[in-house]
């Protein structure tokens, strides 16, 4: 039985997360949009109220939601920010390893205190010679007695300078390619751990991204998330919990793209009537439309088969392609609605066009998510 209807829970959490959205992210967007303030105190109202760190399983304190709730979430509050969101956000992905493949005991140590108090993580992969490309990368961690030492660069760290601890992947064995990779957990204290400057972005300005240096950086084995040499197989599964939380903000993006440009067309008059009364306008935002309900749906179907237990690699890579790209598409369209006003920053869509970008780049690219898709095709 095929159900598209969302059950009493699902439509409690999405009644939360939109009004989260309407109230504490759309009202402050464009300031840290315009000033790139981190929204420290929009980050610990979502916190609060139970928006952040939505899939840490219940025996450590969470409400261990599934992936497709925590979609919805995605959705709603990209509808108010996908900037703020990334900010929101940070910790899934930098949590998603620990949760796929961590130790019992580093569940305790590190997921756990995430729930007591606010605290964040970051997601530290990307390199700056290493980014679809993640067996390029050349950090590196040599063992030494019970400890690691860790030694390497990250770029694009989203979350960089706020958070407690980060994710950190690298080359325990370089000869061996990708399965010489290992994950391990470094608190943000750690002596020879260092954060760079804010990078100044396109869109998505409220996101802290920075990079992160590690300098014989003192790691203990029991750190290690997953066995050695299984830090590429744990880094990638994490991408199929995440993928689809990223592609449902890219819904939200594209869905007030799509609501800014129905009310600017009620609104804005041309040869005597709105605009919306024009073919040539009703037919792009018909089109952004379909768009929306399509992304949405393989956004719940990826996000539905990881939590049956299924392999959702294919699904989530279709969703993410699509959902990216056509939010791309439907920015752009938006500021062709608006006209010269939407080429000026005092209307919304400006915006939403330079945050929509970001989507066809971050975990891993639509050439990297077509690449995925191919290989499944043909075998």
């Amino acid at each position: 039985m095929v159900d598209f209807r969302l059950s009493e829970d699902q439509r409690q959490i999405q009644a939360l997360a939109r009004d989260f959205a309407k109230k504490e992210i759309v009202p402050v967007a464009a300031h840290h949009d315009e000033t790139g303030d981190f929204p420290v105190e929009v980050v610990k109202k979502a916190w609060e109220a139970g928006l952040v760190n939505t899939k840490i399983p219940a025996e450590y304190g969470g409400l261990g939601l599934g992936v497709f709730e925590s979609a919805i979430i995605a959705e709603e509050l990209g509808f108010g920010c996908t900037g703020i969101t990334t900010a929101i956000e940070g910790n899934n992905l930098a949590e998603a390893p620990l949760i796929v493949a961590g130790s019992d005991e580093v569940k305790k140590r590190f997921l756990a205190p995430m729930i007591d108090e606010f605290k964040m993580a970051a997601y530290c992969v990307t390199e700056p010679g290493a980014g679809s490309d993640v067996a390029g990368i050349r950090t590196t961690a040599v063992k030494r007695g019970d400890h690691y030492i860790l030694n390497g660069t990250k770029q694009w760290i989203t979350n960089a300078a706020k958070a407690d601890w980060y994710f950190v992947l690298a080359y325990t064995d370089p000869a061996a390619g990708h399965r010489g990779m290992t994950g391990f957990v470094v608190p943000r204290e750690t002596a020879g751990v260092s954060v760079g400057r804010k990078e100044w972005n396109m869109g998505q300005r409220a996101s802290d991204t920075r990079q992160v240096v590690f300098e014989d950086v003192e790691v203990p084995a029991a750190n290690m998330v997953g066995l050695e040499g299984q830090g590429f197989k744990v880094a990638m599964a994490a991408f199929d919990v995440t993928r689809p939380m990223v592609a449902s903000c890219a819904v939200g993006l594209a869905n007030r793209c799509l609501q800014e440009s129905i009310r600017y067309a009620k609104e804005r008059k041309s040869f005597g009537k709105p605009i919306a009364d024009h073919q040539a306008v009703a037919f792009m935002i018909a089109d952004m439309a379909k768009s929306v309900e399509a992304a949405r749906f393989l956004v719940w179907k990826a996000a539905w088969q990881y939590d049956q237990g299924e392999r959702n690699s294919y699904a989530a890579a279709v969703a993410k392609c699509f959902a990216a790209d056509e939010a791309m598409r439907i920015a752009v369209d938006a500021v062709q609605v608006f006209g010269g006003y939407g080429f000026n920053t005092e209307y919304p869509v400006e915006k939403l066009m330079r945050d929509a970008k970001i989507f066809q780049i971050y975990e891993g690219t639509s050439q990297i998510q077509r690449m995925i898709i191919a290989k499944h095709l043909f075998g």
